[in-house]
């Protein structure tokens, strides 16, 4: 069987793009599936698809595309059959109007899915009554704008099918329908089990994840968080996605002082990865269509802490037993709820092991056999009696012979088309590998996709000569992958960033293997890091791996023969205070905060410490020596140990972060100067992860 799903753009990160591709992937271990993507905009899908599952882009909206859109004609008229107050209305034109209409009648897919309004509108108009139209509904039926409804109650009686993610939005539709023949019924979103280790409740940290909309009451869990820190300073949130409200959310941030304990992340393409990271997990939200970053953290071992919004989570979450809901709207309740849960260490690990248990209902596979169920019961109402023969169904009307469990020929099909060999031969494909950063800063490397004899992990510092070669460990098993440990103490690796390559050893033949192949990343886990430490002895070192732009494997160093590292910052209305811990160095007599002027128009100036003790230390810069010129002035800041000992370097970077300057945002401070007026003085992170100020 064909089935085929229409999606806006699944080059982009969802919810529906997210959700749509687990059930594909699930539903292509025995059938062939498409999905038609309306629109490209990468150049490949950034949250990854299953190699069996055929991807087919419409319009492609590349700039460097080969075939430049913007020169049709078509491009420049709207859309005839997209309601235009659909929500991404300005993005359908006559040119895909075109498209799709071309792809629906030249399709011999069995099935059709439509996922989102404007294409379960275009696909009751302009779908074949040839194979079966199934739409989905993944917000609902009261959250669309009262045009865009319009348009799917005229257009739903159509379908074959309307499927929504939520039992209640089901009853919605049936209640406000009752006259429609289509088979209205609700199926969940598929959630997969995730290849990273779950949490181990260990991190002071909470998370959300969505886009950054009105509707998610980021505003509300960023209040309440604010009374968490009031009671435990230690702990921080972390809000990952992009969205309108970003500005908003972080004057917010700014105006309750939470700027060194809420952190705005901007989208993260694989938050399998950081769900781990978390203790508590955040959905505030006044409604959810669903909530799939519900499941993900389950899945993860986090307990959700949710408003009880309609829909979604009152029917994910058990109350009090593998999350806690609160009412919609309450802030104090959001706080209290959530302290609870900070407090009881005990219960929330209870409750993270119940929300795992929870998470496997929706595995894809059993969100693939809802829907294969559900497809059978379609094709059998349309096939005549005196064709149905027992409970196996023959193509009628153009629906296609279910294949029983048994049948072999979609999975070998899959097969062939995906073999990495070639007349026999073995070859070796572009290496992928996971990495998993240890407690210990270590790293633990496993890369696939490679054949050959005595290969080597070759790292290379960019914008410099330096490379390291570790050996490669040969797998136990046949198809295994090949290993490799890095260890902190034993590799002298520079400060900076680095790629990782395969590569053959010197002089050794291998039929097959290129001499150095990069390596693409699969699974990067960063969650070690949060527990691990500086080397208590030796240089300061710190290693952070993550994924490029571009997908693959690299390395960040930090290695310094002594660190100050700033533990917390705060920004009020006349002051910046800094509080940490000096690595590689004690603190004596003479003790003080330097900062040292990049420009001529400012000078230096010089802070002493008023409390030395040990390691720590504390200081507030309440003015600056001098008048501040014209242009915008920055001090690079330094903290001297001793009178006349070298000054040594502040920053953060002893945690998983490997860009701070992109997510670690402070206001501005009006520090005195001699003129006896005041300057706005705004702290940041530069690039290497070290502590800056600038005025003016």
């Amino acid at each position: 069987m064909k089935i085929c799903f229409l999606l806006h753009n699944a080059y982009a990160i969802g919810g529906t793009v997210r959700s749509t591709l687990n059930l594909a992937g699930a539903l292509a271990v025995r059938h062939e599936v498409e999905i038609v993507s309306v629109f490209r905009t990468d150049e490949k899908p950034l949250l990854g698809i299953s190699a069996k599952v055929r991807l087919t882009p419409l319009v492609d909206e590349r700039p460097d595309a080969a075939v430049s859109e913007g020169e049709s004609a078509l491009m420049a008229r709207p859309s005839e059959a997209v309601p235009p107050t659909e929500v991404l209305a300005h993005r359908y034109s006559a040119l895909s109007d075109e498209r799709l209409r071309a792809f629906l009648a030249a399709t011999d897919a069995d099935v059709v899915v439509a996922t989102r309004p404007a294409l379960v509108v275009f696909l009751a108009q302009h779908g074949a009554r040839r194979y079966l139209r199934i739409g989905q509904e993944h917000l609902s039926y009261d959250n669309h704008v009262p045009e865009v409804r319009a348009a799917l109650n005229q257009v739903i009686g159509h379908l074959d099918a309307f499927v929504t993610v939520s039992a209640q939005d089901a009853a919605d539709h049936r209640a406000r329908l009752p006259r429609s023949r289509t088979r209205i019924i609700d199926i969940p979103n598929a959630a997969p089990k995730p290849k990273s280790e779950p949490s181990d409740g260990r991190a002071p940290l909470v998370m959300a994840a969505g886009r950054l909309m009105p509707v998610k009451r980021y505003d509300l869990l960023i209040e309440a968080f604010a009374s968490v820190v009031a009671v435990r300073p230690e702990w921080q949130l972390r809000i990952y996605g992009q969205g309108p409200e970003r500005s908003r959310l972080r004057a917010l941030i700014d105006t309750l002082g939470l700027s060194d304990h809420a952190f705005l992340m901007g989208a993260h393409p694989a938050m399998e990865t950081e769900w781990p990271k978390a203790s508590v997990a955040a959905v505030s939200s006044d409604w959810e269509s669903f909530g799939m970053t519900i499941l993900e953290a389950m899945h993860a071992g986090v307990p959700v802490v949710a408003t009880d919004c309609p829909h979604g989570p009152g029917e994910i979450i058990t109350a009090g037993f593998d999350g806690i809901l609160v009412p919609a709207g309450d802030p104090d309740a959001f706080a209290a709820a959530l302290l609870k849960s900070i407090d009881d260490e005990g219960g929330r690990r209870h409750m993270g092991a119940a929300a795992r248990a929870t998470a496997r209902r929706y595995a894809p596979r059993r969100i693939a056999e809802q829907y294969m169920q559900l497809i059978a019961e379609l094709a059998e109402a349309r096939t005549p009696a005196v064709l149905k023969l027992g409970r196996r169904l023959v193509r009628v009307a153009g629906v296609s012979r279910l294949p029983r469990p048994n049948d072999p020929s979609a999975s070998q099909a899959s097969a062939v088309r995906t073999s990495p060999t070639a007349h026999g031969r073995p070859h070796v494909l572009r290496p992928k590998a996971t990495c998993r950063a240890t407690p210990e800063c270590n790293l633990s490397i496993a890369v696939s996709g490679i054949r050959g004899e005595l290969l080597e992990l070759l790292l290379t510092r960019r914008h410099g000569d330096d490379e390291v070669r570790v050996p490669l460990q040969q797998p136990d098993a046949e198809n295994g992958p090949w290993t490799a440990e890095l260890h902190r103490g034993d590799l002298d690796l520079s400060e900076g960033r680095w790629d990782l390559y395969v590569e053959r050893s010197a002089g050794r033949p291998a039929a097959g293997v290129a001499e150095r192949r990069r390596l693409k990343a699969a699974l990067v886990e960063q969650r070690g890091l949060l527990a691990a430490a500086f080397p208590p002895d030796g240089a300061v070192t710190w290693w952070i791996p993550y994924t490029t732009k571009d997908g693959f494997l690299a390395l960040r160093t930090f290695r310094r023969s002594s660190h100050a590292e700033v533990m917390t910052l705060r920004v009020e209305d006349d002051r910046v205070r800094l509080a940490g811990l000096l690595h590689g160095a004690r603190l004596g007599e003479g003790a003080a905060l330097l900062g040292v002027s990049r420009s001529e128009d400012a000078v230096g100036f010089e802070t002493a410490l008023p409390t030395v003790e040990g390691r720590r230390f504390e200081v507030a810069l309440t003015s600056l020596p001098g008048p501040v010129g014209a242009e915008k002035s920055m001090w690079d800041l330094f903290l001297r140990p001793n009178r006349g000992e070298e000054p040594v370097r502040m920053g953060r970077i002893a945690d998983d972060i490997v860009d701070r300057k992109q997510t670690s945002k402070y206001p501005e401070a009006q520090l005195a100067t001699p003129t006896g007026a005041s300057v706005g003085v705004r702290p940041f992170f530069t690039v290497t992860n070290d502590l800056t100020i600038s005025a003016g």
